[in-house]
Order: structure tokens, then C-alpha cells, then sequence
């Protein structure tokens, strides 16, 4: 509650309520500009350069033109399931068809964001009564980590699952409790089928609205969480897919409770590429909750704030590997923060000049952190740019092998590379090494004898922090499975492992080769005289 007085007690009349003069972060100018920003960073590179994006568009393709390529055939197998990780799957696949891949998942992949803060502004717009001016600072998170690593599937779910709280919440203020059970059973299946963590995320921010509606009609805490819960039960409808789901699944959770890492990853929320502008952007954020916490001049909506602690609990209780995937905590992150930083809002007798000066350093925040974004996607789309040269020089369904350096240490910027060969499967129709196959969390599967070379046989490096290294890879290497190897930007290796490769392309430690025809099997030699 504020502490600036009982202003939250309503539950949605903040900020001096309804009937107080409307600040200009509310008027429809400015959220339009808001949103805008949030597009513009991915407006200009014809290939988003999010980490994990190009093998997404790998199985994309697969999935798309399978039964109409001989090529992919006979190295690929696709065949759909009804599993929690299908959100972009199911509209860039049949999208491609009029559009391609390519343009079809850049303008998935741009829309995120701006429906990301959309939700956003919904659920605050509910919990407030209003918008606080605290949105522009927490409207950059969607451009955060878990998106920058092309988290697609999982940022999707995560944005449409703050859309629908909105509409919980609203649906709930007004009354209408009957008609919300109901409709939020096919939209809760819709959720988990985008990506578990955003039904995840949507019965959390759901019980949060509910709870505080519960106790604003009897104060009680604890029947107040019964009958919320009670309230929630049409969200957990999918609970018999999840149930039936993991059993299929052969990959056990792990990594519990690695503190240093979800250390880094709440220092990382805005993980980027410069880490001096990304870290001081992390610490105004973390310095505006510390300040909601301890000014009188600002204060919070319950529904919110409660919504942020069970974020935070999840964010510490759950491993770091869940469900066949990784980085299944650190994703959480930044939009905990953005759940918190939403639940802000200056109290109710604040004086005017300290909300505009709260406004105008959103905004400033805001202009600095897109500007930054769109900066870094237009310096690491010109690596995109250059690395795929190396296409143009590709044959069609060729059989390519593609190494990617990984350099040692944790640097702050990261390459975005590990997954750039599945564009060779994009553009080529060719075999790339990038796919993930996990049973059960993924729909392609690699025939063999091309199945040994999935994800992460990509990314080589130098020992001693990488146990894959060139060397390693290429001397092993069977030369009757490929026709061309891809390196991209690799760590040094011993030359001589390249004897009687051509060299096709060539741009720095970059290339692509040309392997030696393979010597016929020993049953298909002719005989000697």
C-alpha cells in the first residue's frame, strides 16, 4: 500500500483516481510512440539477429516444405505434435506460404515486443485505475534478455499471457466472473500450447487480480487465497496435457538453486552489448523499486505487487533446466522487474512537479535503452550480413557441416552466431548441424546417419573452457556424410586438418570449403587384375 496514505486501499483508484488530470504519458499520442519504439530496433535487418532465431526459421522451413523437398527429406523428419512450445510455429508456418520464411518470422518477431507492453499497459491500466508514468521504465524489458536470446515461442506466450490478465482483471472488476470462467478455459489451452511458462505467467498475474479482488470484498487474507484459487481452477484446465506431455519427455530438471547464476541473470535483464549502458540501466531500474519501497512519495497497486513476490518465488524455486529446455529461470527475470516497476505509481498527494520529473526520466530511460537496442541489432545484423555471404556460394541441398567459434570466458556482448547455419536450411534447403531434437520438446528429428550432428555440435571453442574444438570436430569428420564445411568465425586450429578442402568463400577466420569427394566403398571397387 502507498505510503502516502490509503490511496491503494480501493484497489483501482490510484493516483488520485478517475477524475484526476490525465498526464500526458496517458494520452494515446504517447503510448503510440511507446509502442513504436518497441518495433523499431528489428525494422531494419532482414534477419532479426536473436540468438536462437535462425534454427527456429530451420525447423520453420522443415516444417513448411518437407513433403515437397527431397533434399530435406533425407536428412529431416517433422511431424506435428500437440506439445507446449508451438506459438510462432503455428503462425509463421502456414504465414510463410503467402509470405516466406524470412518475412514472415521478421514480422512475428517485431510485433513481440510491442504486444509485450501492450499487456503490460493493460494489466496496469487494471491494477491502477489509470497508467502511471512508471510504465516507461518498465516497458524496455520487453526487449529484454529471454527476446534478445530469441526466446520466441516463450516471449510470445509471455506477451499474449499479460493481454489476457488485462482481460481477467477487467473482466473481474466489472463483475463478470461467470462469462471470465468460461472464456478463459479455450484461452488458457491457447496459452500453454504457445508455451507452458506463459500459462505459467498468466495463472500467477491471475490469482494476484483475484486475491486482491477477494479481499477487497471480505478482508481476509487466507479465505481471500482459497477463494481465489477456486476462482483460477478454468486456468488449470491444461494440467491434463502437462501431465500427459511430461511423460514423454526423457530430459529431468536440473541446475536447482545455482545462485551466482540467477544473480547474473537479474544483473542481466538488459544484456546486450555494452555492458557499462546495459548495467546502469539494470541499477536505475532496481533503484526505482528500491525507492517504491521506501518513498512516501510513491507507492504501489496491491494486485501488482503481490503478482511481482510470486514471480520472485518462482525465479528462486525453480532449476535452471526444466522440460527439455534451458534457461528455464533467468527468463523470468526481467519481467519480475517489469511486474514490480507496473506495480508503481506515485501516491496520491504527491506533488505534480515530482511526477513529471518521474515522467520525463521514464521517457529519457525509454529513448536511451530502444536507441541503445536499435544500435546493437543494426551493428550484429551487418555480422549477420557478412557471415552469409558465405550462402550465395552454397548449392542447393548441399550436405554442410558448420563449426561456430564460441570464444572463452562470459563476455558481456555475445556473438548471436551459435545458430546462424539453420539459414543454410532456410535459404539453401541444405543440412545444417544447429537443430535441437530433444524428444518430446521438439518436432524435428535428424535421420540417420546425420543424427549425431544436432545442437551443440555447432559451437567449437578452445580448451581449456570448451571440450569441442575444431580440431576435435574436424578430425572426426566422415566425409561420405558432407560435401561442405561452414566456419564461422572459429578459435585457431591445426591447418593440416584442412588438407585437400577448396575453399569456396573466404572472409577473415570465416569460410566455406568444398570437402574432397569420398573414396567409394571397398564392396563398390573394381576388382583386381
Amino acid at each position: 500500500m502507498s505510503r502516502g496514505g490509503a490511496n491503494r486501499e480501493a484497489g483501482l483508484d490510484v493516483d488520485g483516481g478517475e477524475g484526476a488530470p490525465r498526464g500526458w504519458w496517458e494520452n494515446g499520442w504517447a503510448v503510440a510512440l511507446v509502442l513504436l519504439l518497441m518495433a523499431l530496433p528489428l525494422a531494419w535487418p532482414a534477419v532479426p539477429p536473436l540468438t536462437d532465431l535462425p534454427g527456429h526459421m530451420g525447423r520453420y522451413k522443415i516444417a513448411a516444405d518437407l513433403a515437397s523437398s527431397p533434399s530435406l527429406q533425407s536428412w529431416f523428419s517433422f511431424h506435428w505434435a500437440l506439445i507446449p512450445n508451438l506459438g510462432v510455429d503455428l503462425i509463421v508456418v502456414p504465414l510463410a506460404r503467402v509470405a516466406g520464411i524470412e518475412a514472415a518470422t521478421k514480422a512475428v518477431a517485431l510485433l513481440i515486443p510491442p504486444l509485450t507492453v501492450a499487456g503490460f499497459l493493460w494489466t496496469a491500466r487494471e491494477a491502477h485505475g489509470r497508467l502511471s508514468p512508471t510504465y516507461l521504465f518498465a516497458a524496455p524489458l520487453a526487449f529484454g534478455f529471454p527476446f534478445l536470446y530469441g526466446f520466441l515461442n516463450f516471449t510470445l506466450a509471455a506477451a499474449l499471457a499479460f493481454l489476457a490478465a488485462g482481460l481477467w482483471a477487467r473482466l473481474g472488476r466489472t463483475g463478470r466472473v461467470g462469462v471470465r470462467a468460461a472464456l478463459f478455459v479455450p484461452i488458457a489451452f491457447l496459452l500453454w500450447i504457445a508455451h507452458a511458462f506463459g500459462w505459467g505467467m498468466l495463472g500467477l498475474l491471475a490469482f494476484a487480480f483475484e486475491w486482491d479482488r477477494q479481499q477487497r470484498l471480505r478482508p481476509d487474507v487466507l479465505r481471500s487465497a482459497m477463494r481465489a484459487a477456486l476462482h483460477c481452477l478454468p486456468l488449470a484446465a491444461p494440467l491434463v496435457l502437462m501431465l500427459a506431455w511430461r511423460s514423454s519427455v526423457d530430459a529431468p530438471p536440473g541446475d536447482w538453486f545455482n545462485v551466482p547464476w540467477k544473480l547474473g541473470a537479474l544483473m542481466g535483464i538488459f544484456r546486450d552489448r555494452w555492458l557499462v549502458v546495459d548495467l546502469a540501466c539494470t541499477i536505475v531500474a532496481l533503484m526505482l523499486l528500491f525507492l517504491g519501497a521506501r518513498s512516501p512519495r510513491l507507492g504501489y497497486a496491491r494486485p501488482l505487487a503481490l503478482a511481482a513476490i510470486l514471480f520472485a518465488l518462482v525465479f528462486v524455486l525453480i532449476p535452471g533446466r526444466l522440460m527439455g529446455g534451458a534457461h528455464t529461470d533467468d527468463r523470468l527475470a526481467p519481467y519480475m522487474i517489469a511486474v514490480g516497476l507496473l506495480a508503481l505509481a506515485p501516491a496520491a498527494d504527491a506533488p505534480p512537479r515530482f511526477v513529471r520529473t518521474l515522467a520525463f526520466a521514464g521517457l529519457a530511460f525509454l529513448v536511451l535503452r530502444m536507441g541503445a537496442a536499435t544500435a546493437s541489432a543494426a551493428l550484429y545484423a551487418r555480422t549477420y550480413e557478412r557471415e552469409l555471404q558465405a550462402l550465395d556460394h552454397l548449392p542447393r541441398g548441399a550436405r554442410m557441416v558448420a563449426f561456430v567459434g564460441m570464444g572463452c570466458g562470459n563476455g558481456w556482448a555475445q556473438g548471436r552466431l551459435e545458430h546462424l547455419p539453420s539459414l543454410a536450411i532456410v535459404r539453401r534447403e541444405a543440412f545444417a548441424n544447429d537443430q535441437w531434437t530433444v524428444a518430446g520438446s521438439h518436432l524435428v528429428q535428424v535421420r540417420p546417419p546425420w543424427d549425431a550432428y544436432v545442437d551443440p555440435s555447432q559451437m567449437v571453442g578452445e580448451r581449456p573452457c570448451k571440450v569441442i574444438t575444431p580440431d576435435t570436430e574436424i578430425a572426426k569428420l566422415k566425409p561420405e556424410l558432407f560435401d561442405y564445411v561452414w566456419l564461422i568465425d572459429p578459435a585457431p586450429f591445426d591447418a593440416r586438418l584442412m588438407r585437400g578442402w577448396t575453399p569456396v568463400w573466404r572472409q577473415g577466420a570465416s569460410g566455406l570449403y568444398r570437402l574432397p569427394a569420398a573414396p567409394p566403398p571397398a564392396s563398390a571397387a573394381p576388382p583386381a587384375r
